[in-house]
């Protein structure tokens, strides 16, 4: 039986631990920019983090003998790194009053990769020597980070669980931060967990076109523990375009234990494919949202990823990057990502033949409309797509037959404010549109009281079309269109009875403004003011 944690845990582990850490790493910014800070400080956590597994495992060769605490195969059969001595997290700490300590930390970085050839790549390179963050500072926030209890032993969580909640949290912070630019590498949690809850990659090769910091392939990670599958049946690859935030997935993923195939290099999705080959099981991603001039009149004219459809307009990438997924999809394989709302009706530029395209190849299994607000990066709703290469029946996994038809879902009353500016969708919001889906789908659905969840259309919230609908609706994939309005509930008050009542409650609210005006024109003429 797990013990009870203790109340170092209890104090290290609560629900606000991130929050304090976060405030305290966040004062000792100073003048480094947030783009530039979320570097030293996920780095410096990632680090703190692979030191304390390796003490830990250290301290269990040690008892074995002595003679082995230095063997290298004693750390990496436990998929531990093996961190020599100016590595680690316990020299970091010993030199951290000293005014080279960004040298230190550089040269630990360094040292890191090149004793773990899987780390390649992952880490800042002679980056806290080129910002200049003052001494003082920095050591005050490597003190801050050494509070970050990563071996968690005597608690429910593992070590993956506490940095991982921390690395996530300041991620999101780090995201908020910098609005526009945060969503360069970060995808709202609500948002990723709900298209792995549709996708249920349990099994198979999960692919991210354009990965940022790997958040879809964490919460893929999440899913499979969470419905206890086995992390060693999915295989993942991702490619990023910016370097330093292909160095954050490596990092994000490596906390977790996640191997992951990110490609040789970091590079253009479009124009460098890292994964030529590669047929996945399972798309997840989150792409520039209408992203313009991706490529000239004159580039990718007869890219094969194109297939039959017609050429991708130069103005917007949004179906350029429909296309490339759809020619990473396996033959049972599924897609879903997060578009712009545009992506749903436009026809500019030929994009509404080859939406319409896609829609005669049975590719869209379900659309979903969400509300704004979601994303640091816009204001503005945008949508979710599905798409699968077989609408088949699959007895293994409860599927029926759904060729010819595509589910629509308005979500965009769902979700709840968390801050002035910022919306999420809630566990049961999710739980909800997930299961419209899997039971749409034929799937054994059961909800929160055990009951079997019965798929019907729903006014306003769902309904499943058929081809011809779409057709109907000139190939338009916006979710109002199908779904229609909500059903208001009468409430068997007589409409005569509703207007007395109206009419009687203006009356008293018109003679209360008359006397609020004779009040506010009696005290100006008190003061000398009158009219």
């Amino acid at each position: 039986m797990a013990k009870s944690p203790t109340a170092k845990d209890a104090v290290n582990l609560s629900a606000g631990f991130e929050e304090t850490l976060w405030d305290t790493a966040n004062k000792l910014r100073g003048s480094v920019e947030s783009a530039e800070y979320k570097h030293v400080v996920l780095s410096l956590i990632f680090l703190k983090f692979i030191a304390d597994k390796f003490e830990l495992r250290r301290a269990q060769v040690a008892e074995m003998g002595t003679d082995f605490v230095d063997m290298v195969d004693f750390y990496t059969m436990e998929n531990v790194f093996y961190l020599p001595e100016e590595a680690r997290w316990t020299y970091v700490m010993a030199n951290a009053k000293q005014d080279d300590l960004a040298l230190i930390i550089d040269t630990a970085m360094k040292t890191v990769e090149k004793h773990n050839k899987q780390l390649a790549g992952a880490l800042p390179e002679n980056y806290f020597s080129r910002l200049n963050l003052e001494p003082s500072k920095l050591a005050s926030l490597v003190d801050t980070i050494n509070n970050i209890d990563t071996i968690a032993n005597e608690c429910h969580l593992s070590e993956q669980d506490v940095v991982g909640r921390v690395y996530e949290y300041f991620l999101g912070k780090f995201a908020a931060s910098e609005g526009q630019r945060g969503g360069e590498f970060y995808t709202p949690k609500c948002v990723v967990t709900l298209i792995a809850e549709m996708l249920e990659p349990y099994k198979g090769k999960i692919y991210d076109p354009c990965c940022g910091s790997g958040g879809m392939f964490v919460q893929s990670l999440k899913f499979i523990q969470a419905h206890q599958g086995n992390q060693k049946d999915v295989s993942i690859y991702g490619q990023e375009y910016a370097n330093t935030t292909r160095k954050l997935a490596k990092m994000n993923l490596a906390i977790r234990g996640m191997a992951a195939n990110l490609g040789e290099v970091a590079a253009d999705t479009f124009f460098k494919d890292q994964h030529p080959d590669l047929k996945a099981d399972f798309i997840m991603a989150n792409p520039p949202f209408n992203q313009s001039q991706w490529r000239q009149e004159n580039e990718l004219t007869t890219d094969p990823r194109w297939g039959n459809y017609q050429l991708p307009p130069t103005g917007n990438a949004n179906y350029a990057w429909i296309m490339h997924m759809i020619s990473k999809l396996s033959a049972q394989g599924s897609a879903g990502f997060v578009l712009a709302n545009g992506s749903m009706s436009t026809s500019t530029s030929g994009e509404g033949v080859i939406r319409q395209q896609i829609i005669e190849d049975d590719l869209v299994e379900c659309m979903i409309a969400l509300p704004g607000q979601l994303f640091y990066t816009t204001q503005i709703p945008v949508c979710l797509w599905f798409l699968t290469k077989s609408k088949s029946a699959n007895p293994e996994k409860g599927y029926r037959k759904r060729s010819g038809e595509t589910l629509f879902i308005d979500a965009r009353n769902m979700g709840s404010m968390i801050s002035r500016k910022q919306k999420e969708l809630t566990l049961d919001d999710i739980a909800h549109i997930a299961a419209t889906f899997h039971a749409w789908r034929g799937q054994a659905v059961t909800d929160s009281d055990g009951n079997a969840v019965v798929y019907q259309n729903i006014a306003g919230y769902c309904k499943s079309a058929s081809f011809a609908d779409i057709k109907a609706n000139d190939f338009v994939l916006t979710p109002g269109r199908y779904v229609g309005a909500a059903d208001i509930e009468d409430d068997g008050i007589p409409f005569e009875t509703k207007m007395q009542e109206l009419t009687a409650k203006l009356a008293e609210q018109f003679s209360e403004s008359a006397k609020l005006e004779a009040q506010i024109k009696a005290n100006l003429k008190g003061l000398g003011y009158e009219f």
